[in-house]
């Protein structure tokens, strides 16, 4: 039951789940402003957005020129990563396939990558995290508290494209992040991955194992891939038509691609920590910001949504096996990862971090000059 003061956006449906959410006088929320003013500067018009596609394709051959790959594409598996795949094909690009192996991955992304790369003729680079030390600080993330335990799996992904791109001589990494599915997203529900001095001071508090070989990217190392080999990201989805429905029927024409079920699922993590542990612990329901995305794109209706909001974030029969699965992977018992979600939330800023530097508005500045 919603408290007294609970508000609920009128345009999309993000609510007073945010903390940080603010309405204005005809009570629409912080969330839609932001995204009119992303996409106002990110999505170009019918036209100009072809013409900047073609640009930026014929720039990223030209430095692929005399190499094997002209591109590195990130692939989990999930919508985005896979309508990228069959994209960057068709564009005529020859990208290698970038995949981190966290140990979370489902039977069936491991089964749709390997149609993907198949089918299209794409040659997978994948990178498997030492279990050991991935299970340690996933689960340091879990023990201290904070919101965002996905941190670890989304900075060893960035660290291994990174790498990737550098070993193989590549300057352009097409991702799938997007305006269309992925605008809406409070700050107060996490904190960024890239803070490698964050991750190693909640792992110094919590964790046991030493890190040898998980991936990691310091800000030196950022600034190193970025100013010195010129490595870069291509958005391509905010230059192409893209509805993630239309997508979805798309690949799994053309790639024989399986649907999870839910945004991010192709990881059991992801799955777990999104669709409960957030939920439970601090009552924050990803599908919020997922749902707000697509209705502010179009590609839902406001309705709709709160249809889809009617259905509880996870069934608790099935939760109930997920819970004793995740316990049993990570080598606790069920009642102590019961007792880590029901523990006090604390805040990542409780924790040291490079927050203050890494977005600074001269940082912000550098990061526009460099793309």
């Amino acid at each position: 039951m919603p408290s007294a003061s609970f508000q609920r956006c009128r345009r999309c449906v993000m609510d007073t789940s945010d903390p940080e959410i603010v309405f204005d006088s005809d009570g629409v929320c912080n969330h839609c402003h932001f995204h009119d003013q992303i996409r106002s500067r990110y999505i170009l018009p019918a036209g100009e957005r072809e013409k900047a596609l073609e640009q930026r394709i014929r720039r990223v051959k030209a430095e692929g020129r005399g190499k094997k790959y002209d591109c590195i594409i990130g692939l989990s598996g999930g919508v985005d990563s896979s309508y990228i795949a069959l994209k960057v094909k068709e564009l005529g690009l020859r990208p290698l396939a970038v995949h981190m192996d966290g140990g979370w991955n489902s039977e069936l992304a491991v089964s749709n990558i390997e149609n993907i790369v198949d089918r299209l003729g794409i040659d997978l680079f994948t990178n498997v995290v030492e279990w050991d030390e991935m299970r340690d600080l996933q689960l340091s993330f879990f023990r201290s508290g904070v919101p965002n335990c996905d941190i670890p799996q989304d900075h060893a992904i960035i660290a291994v494209l990174l790498k990737a791109a550098n070993a193989f001589g590549v300057r352009t990494i097409v991702r799938g992040l997007n305006i269309a599915t992925e605008s809406v997203l409070p700050q107060a529900w996490g904190y960024s991955a890239i803070d490698l001095r964050h991750i190693k001071a909640i792992h110094k508090k919590y964790g046991q194992v030493k890190l040898k070989t998980f991936p990691t990217c310091s800000i030196l190392e950022l600034a190193y891939y970025y100013a010195f080999k010129k490595i870069t990201y291509y958005d391509i989805l905010n230059n192409l038509e893209y509805d993630k429905d239309k997508a979805k029927e798309l690949i799994t024409a053309e790639l024989g691609w399986r649907d999870y079920g839910g945004k991010h699922h192709e990881s059991l993590f992801t799955k777990f920590f999104q669709s409960y542990y957030l939920v439970k612990k601090f009552g924050f329901d990803k599908r919020l910001a997922h749902y707000s995305s697509l209705v502010l794109a179009g590609s839902m209706t406001r309705d709709q949504a709160l249809v889809a909001l009617e259905k509880p974030p996870y069934d608790d029969d099935r939760m109930h096996l997920e819970l004793n699965f995740v316990a049993n992977k990570m080598e606790i018992e069920v009642v102590e990862l019961e007792r880590i979600i029901a523990s006090p939330p604390r805040r990542h800023t409780e924790f040291p971090s490079y927050k203050s530097l890494l977005f600074s508005d001269w940082a912000t500045r550098i990061r526009k000059f460099l793309k």
